[in-house]
């Protein structure tokens, strides 16, 4: 038992304030509830000319996107939803101005990882030198300034991937077991243009050069030509998978494949295992050719995955600006491997994805128990502020972004605080405290979010093991909120709506 806490001044002022608000409820019309699905979305997502090689994330309920320029510029789009990307105006992020890469920007790849200066937007992308300069398209990284997508940006270096700096596109980073990979296509002694990972010492350094865990050795990855490129990560329940863009971009036939993470070496090829067919590909039927060059992101709720990709509307459409962004929502199958289905047809009215509101507003975390919300108590805003329940309201102190981080797990960020759920003091014995801290990338602010079944989830803290749950099943304004041991009790069951 802990002792019980006066409320503070503001605290029953807010208490008041809200008996008013009831007490007057015939005068004043009551809040519109939060949408289930976001607005619906149409394909293409985003027109040519600059919607090939698409990454698209979300980060505090927000809509980000990049896609490859042709240019010497980094273009970025941002919306409150994942329709009013197509309308969005395009903001330059960066201008190319290093002689080993000053040209022709492809598939640029948005990451946020830890830096010398904290928390950190890493974006990777792919360029030519300049003809004074010589050598092959390498892969660059920027940093930006603060923890904004939107940057700015400032030009950190070349990542030497390969011996001699050798050829090298289309890279992302793998989260893996507390460590970082960087994965990436590139030629291979044979020839073959394949899938390479190397270790990340730091965002913008490799330890070592790639090493190869896929090539083109299938029928269906050598139509119009042998290709293997375009690697991205995809995690859920503990497993690991790479899919991956296969056969020639400049024909109709290029599609997706997929690895497994089998073994318990990132960097062997052995421990990855290619399934035998690809995953996602060409549709006649609904007038799509060449699906791939991919990304994945969460549904601003975070119980949804979605896919972001380029395709073409004939199949004689090539490798240059014919290709589009779509969007589908994914699903899994009961061997729990991703079941990516059939690219949707151009006509196709798909619903938004869940938690979208419309105004970044982030999601209310509600106990089931208690029937209150997770509130930013007192609203604090210095590391080491409260975290309670309170009657369940529309203030900012309620709204939380899930922010995906990776390997199945969330950074939970409060939207009036600007801090992040945080097993506070790395507590791992029942009981723990949980307040705010200033965001990282530590394990006490990563939780894995569980479907608990009837709407309801568990949030499991990944460096304690404990779980979120409604301390001494309070049922009053102010009720406490701790780490104990997961028992998937009514107190341990939110809402996240």
């Amino acid at each position: 038992m802990y002792p019980a806490r006066t409320l503070s001044k503001p605290r029953w002022f807010m208490a008041l304030l809200t008996l008013a608000l009831v007490l007057t409820m015939t005068t004043f019309s009551p809040p519109t509830a939060r949408a289930v699905t976001g607005t619906d979305v149409t394909n293409p997502l985003v027109n040519s000319p600059i919607s090939a090689d698409p990454w698209l994330g979300v980060h505090d309920g927000r809509y980000y996107y990049a896609a490859t320029t042709w240019n010497s510029t980094v273009v970025m789009r941002s919306s409150s939803t994942l329709e009013g990307l197509g309308a969005a105006p395009e903001q330059v992020v960066f201008r190319l101005t290093a002689p080993s890469g000053c040209c022709t920007m492809w598939a640029p790849e948005l990451v946020q990882l830890n830096g010398p200066n904290g928390l950190r937007w890493y974006l990777y992308y792919s360029a030519e030198p300049s003809s004074s300069a010589g050598g092959a398209r390498q892969t660059h990284v920027l940093e930006s300034a603060g923890n904004d997508p939107m940057g700015p940006y400032t030009y950190k270096g070349v990542l030497g991937l390969m011996p001699n700096g050798g050829w090298a596109i289309d890279g992302s980073v793998l989260k893996l077991n507390g460590s970082n990979y960087f994965m990436f296509s590139a030629f291979a002694a044979d020839g073959l243009q394949s899938n390479f990972i190397a270790p990340m010492s730091n965002p913008w350094t490799v330890s070592a050069h790639g090493t190869r865990i896929s090539s083109p050795t299938l029928a269906w990855e050598t139509q119009e030509g042998a290709v293997n490129e375009g690697p991205t990560a995809l995690q859920r329940d503990g497993k690991t998978f790479i899919t991956y863009s296969a056969s020639a971009c400049w024909g109709p036939n290029y599609k997706i494949g997929m690895l497994e993470y089998t073994g318990t070496n990132p960097l062997s090829q052995s421990s990855w295992t290619k399934h035998s067919q690809p995953i996602f590909q060409r549709s006649d039927a609904n007038g799509v050719y060449g699906p791939a060059h991919h990304t994945f992101f969460k549904s601003p709720d975070g119980k949804e995955t979605w896919i972001a990709y380029h395709a073409n509307s004939s199949a004689s459409d090539g490798c240059g600006t014919t290709r589009r962004t779509r969007v589908q929502k994914i699903s899994w199958n009961s061997n729990g491997t991703p079941n990516l289905g059939v690219p949707v047809a151009l006509s196709t009215v798909l619903p938004g994805p869940s938690g979208e509101d419309g105004a970044t507003n982030g999601q209310s975390i509600k106990n089931r128990h208690s029937g209150l919300c997770l509130d930013d108590f007192e609203w604090g805003t210095v590391p080491g502020a409260e975290v309670r329940q309170w009657t369940c309201n529309t203030y900012a102190v309620q709204d939380w972004y899930l922010d995906y981080y990776g390997e199945g797990y969330y950074q939970i960020k409060n939207r009036y605080s600007g801090l992040c759920l945080d097993d506070y003091e790395w507590g791992t014995e029942p009981g723990a405290e949980v307040r705010q801290w200033t965001c990282n990338t530590a394990t006490v602010q990563q939780w894995q979010i569980a479907d608990a079944g009837n709407g309801q989830s568990t949030i499991k803290n990944r460096y304690s093991g404990l779980c979120l749950d409604n301390f001494n099943l309070g049922t009053q304004p102010g009720a406490e909120v701790r780490l104990w041991t997961c028992n998937g009790n009514n107190a341990q069951q939110w809402a996240i709506s």
